[in-house]
């Protein structure tokens, strides 16, 4: 049975219908892992032995994640395309709206931050900042159109669109947690504050999952990914 808690206030909770076949479920959980571990540390061997810069590294890791999840899951692609058309106007002020919640959480975030001394930004943030001065093509790429086909379809269509189903407080919370975890892990083991920086990520991990339900097509918060990401590109590239 369908869970019916409330999120965000709102008294009854939006139809949601978008929902991936079991067998592309598990494919993209199993390779969940492989992605947040298994490909970085292959293409840092590569980077080591010289063979590619870290931005063309960053490149082939969401090229990987993005023709297997075109393979897995065009069906679930092409099928979550028709609600998103049909409501064109309505979607795109949902991603707007959503987009608005993100940086304004974001902001509160980074206030909060700096009230306790947390100074300076995510290792993730930084390192992707000095990638894209360096690598500009192959970062665009890997992080306005590669990336948000990957992870939207990991964290919102695997994680939260399994879990709505059947615990929608639960659905938001673990995935928001794991798209947190997954751009602060890998810096916290060698700095543990960096987990502090896992505010950061709330707003848009709770954006994109609400975004997702409210347009019922996992192609809303793939466009707003895409956005949130290219207007950060360009405040970074004309600052």
């Amino acid at each position: 049975m369908e869970d019916k808690t409330p999120v965000f206030g709102e008294r009854k909770p939006p139809d949601f219908t978008s929902r991936m076949d079991r067998w592309q479920i598990w494919v993209m959980l199993l390779y969940l892992p492989i992605h947040a571990f298994g490909l970085p540390l292959l293409m840092g061997l590569a980077c080591e032995r010289g063979y590619m810069g870290l931005g063309m590294a960053n490149f082939w890791i969401y090229a990987v994640g993005f023709v297997l999840t075109v393979a897995v899951l065009w069906r679930f692609l092409r099928r979550d395309l028709d609600p998103l058309l049909d409501r064109a106007f309505v979607s795109l002020i949902e991603i707007l709206r959503c987009y608005a919640l993100i940086w304004c959480g974001e902001l509160i975030a980074a206030m909060f931050l700096s009230f306790f001394g947390v100074e300076g930004d995510a290792a993730n943030n930084e390192q992707a900042i000095a990638l894209l001065r360096e690598e500009y093509g192959p970062m665009v790429a890997a992080t306005v159109f590669l990336a948000p086909v990957v992870e939207e379809c990991l964290f919102r269509g695997a994680l939260f669109g399994s879990l709505r189903h059947k615990n929608r407080a639960l659905a938001y919370a673990v995935s928001a947690l794991a798209f947190c975890l997954y751009h602060v892990a890998a810096y916290a083991l060698a700095d543990p504050k960096q987990l502090l920086f896992i505010l950061e990520y709330i707003p848009a991990g709770l954006a994109l999952a609400l975004c997702y339900e409210r347009t019922d097509s996992i192609w809303g918060p793939i466009f707003l990914h895409m956005l949130n990401n290219g207007v950060s590109i360009w405040v970074v590239t004309h600052a």
